[in-house]
């Protein structure tokens, strides 16, 4: 195998773990009462409490204010499709990882902002900055091998773009 296509398989890998993890983000966001009940059966935590309730209120009184999460569980699902584009060609769609990594830098200014509006305990802000943080570790590394992958000799994206030009 050469080395070419062994950073393209790393690149694939990261990739599928990247969607895999975007994609089950996503639909984790559907069935939040049902999930709510189960962490509180698991833990009993005061701030998990007065979610569940909320939740319960909501879809029982109120049900159409989770449909505002089952459009962020689709957004979710939306985004994991536009990297399917890194997949077919790292090279050319190497924009689609740089605005992931710009999306997860927007979780911080958003958790520190709309977290004490919308009165969320600080500990758990800190949790949802978690998920811009991880989410940028694979986007980084993949960032880094498609700009090695860029700057190998041979059919390279370069190379081919500079064929189609008379």
């Amino acid at each position: 195998m050469s080395e070419r296509s062994a950073l393209q398989r790393r690149i694939r890998a990261w990739l599928i773990l990247f969607i895999v993890c975007l994609v089950l983000s996503g639909l984790t966001a559907f069935p939040l009462v049902s999930e709510l009940h189960w962490a509180n059966s698991l833990v009993s935590h005061e701030w998990l409490r007065r979610v569940g309730a909320g939740l319960e209120q909501a879809d029982r009184d109120h049900p159409f204010l989770l449909y505002g999460t089952d459009w962020l569980a689709f957004a979710h699902l939306v985004i994991a499709v536009f990297f399917y584009g890194v997949h077919r060609d790292p090279v050319r769609n190497i924009w689609i990882v740089e605005a992931g990594m710009i999306a997860c830098a927007g979780v911080i200014p958003l958790a520190l902002i709309c977290g004490p509006v919308r009165a969320i305990p600080f500990g758990w802000s800190l949790i949802d900055i978690s998920f811009g943080v991880f989410g940028v570790i694979p986007l980084l590394v993949l960032r880094r091998m498609i700009k090695r992958l860029e700057a190998m000799p041979g059919e390279g994206y370069r190379a081919k773009a500079a064929a189609t030009i008379p």
